[in-house]
């Protein structure tokens, strides 16, 4: 029975998300431009390097790294910090907190439908693209099934951040420059503006040990190596799992205490 109320919930966000097609049509436009500036820049940082190779990394390297981290990031963008933040603004959030199902559970699943369109309308022709004109860069083998994993563990986390910063809004009422300082966070350290390989050693390090990137950076750093190392991939996909577990629990936890001093405070 649970399986088809999640389901109903996929089903009717996928027709809400089919219904709005000049929003993905803007979408597109305002990748490929994002896509065409972002080609010259690297183009002229690796003529100024003077060198085909750069923090291990190739121009085609790191154009296919970029052009498939916003692909990904079409794909797993939920907007959940803006609706929660109009829910209790508008107050809505009471009825939402009165349905059956959990609200952070049910705030995931009427997305999930999102996750579905974005999936076919922009990653995977994204990827069909890159894989034909790369001619075999990326490599079909368990990569790609490594890549799944740390794909799902991806939204979780991602998915969880979003909720934590949601929930603040119930301390400040807006969120709005919250929001835009989560998302220069997230995509600056998750690796999707700039890849962490080209970060100074001692900050890839700390990195390397926080939430953000395992979002975009390891999926495709495990994608993109043709000869993983099983034990080096396994412990790299462990700190997505540890993170994708703590971040839930947080999230989960800060919402229940947020809530309780609402209730204390009479709101």
């Amino acid at each position: 029975m649970k399986a088809k109320k999640y389901l109903t919930l996929t089903r009717a966000g996928i027709i809400e998300a089919l219904q709005f097609r000049l929003s993905f049509i803007v979408m597109v436009i305002g990748n490929i431009l994002y896509l065409i500036v972002i080609y010259f820049l690297w183009k002229a940082i690796y003529r100024s390097a003077g060198t085909d190779v750069v923090n291990g990394m190739t121009f085609s390297d790191t154009l296919i790294y970029l052009v498939l981290a916003t692909a990904l990031f079409n794909f797993m963008e939920m907007y959940t910090v803006w609706e929660i933040g109009r829910n209790i603004q508008s107050g809505k959030i009471v009825l939402d907190l009165i349905k059956p199902m959990e609200y952070r559970k049910y705030l995931f699943w009427s997305y999930s439908g999102t996750f579905v369109t974005q999936f076919f309308l922009t990653f995977l022709p994204t990827f069909i693209a890159v894989a034909i004109v790369t001619h075999g860069e990326i490599h079909f083998g368990i990569n790609i099934l490594y890549f799944i994993l740390a794909v799902v563990m991806a939204v979780s986390i991602n998915y969880s951040i979003d909720f934590i910063v949601g929930t603040i809004c119930l301390y400040t009422q807006s969120i709005w420059g919250i929001n835009i300082m989560k998302q220069v966070i997230v995509l600056l350290l998750s690796g999707a503006t700039i890849p962490i390989a080209f970060f100074p050693k001692a900050f890839k390090t700390v990195i390397y040990y926080m939430p953000f990137q395992s979002i975009y950076n390891t999926p495709l750093s495990l994608l993109l190596d043709k000869n993983p190392n099983t034990q080096e991939t396994l412990g790299t996909l462990g700190i997505s799992l540890m993170w994708c577990i703590i971040m839930m629990l947080v999230s989960k936890v800060f919402w229940k205490y947020s809530l309780r001093q609402i209730t204390v405070n009479g709101g």
